[in-house]
């Protein structure tokens, strides 16, 4: 059985018209497609918007306070890691629309539950920089 789903694994870009680049064409295409996700999510998300400037604020505060450079990385990554939970709880909530936009309960407890990831993370900066700040 492992071994079935280790070959349907290593064979699945053949699988996808939209796999099959590879070495740096794939590194490239990456890249676009990342710097798309970003400027969709900048354009059509104001939660993104919001978490950004957040990390406008908090990212180069952070430089401005006396804190050992470990505790610097831990508060900088904090930060980093709401913007990549929003990030995914965007795409959980495009692809959810995209289904369907009639209300459905699995669908409200995927929209809730990617918010509940969103609200975790902020969590996590107040509370790491509270216990940083509080030291």
């Amino acid at each position: 059985m492992i071994a079935q789903i280790i070959v349907c694994l290593s064979t699945m870009n053949s699988y996808s018209p939209f796999k099959g680049k590879t070495g740096v064409k794939r590194v490239l295409n990456a890249t676009q497609y990342s710097l798309a996700g970003f400027k969709s999510a900048f354009s059509h998300e104001a939660a993104f918007r919001q978490i950004v400037l957040i990390n406008i604020v908090l990212i180069p505060g952070s430089f401005f306070l006396n804190v050992t450079a470990v505790e610097q990385a831990l508060m900088v990554a904090v930060c980093l890691l709401a913007l990549i939970v929003e990030l995914l709880n965007s795409a959980i909530e495009a692809v959810v629309d995209r289904i369907s936009l009639e209300k459905h309960p699995l669908s409200k407890n995927a929209k809730d539950m990617g918010s509940a990831a969103q609200f975790v993370a902020l969590g996590i900066i107040f509370f790491v920089w509270l216990i940083i700040l509080m030291k």
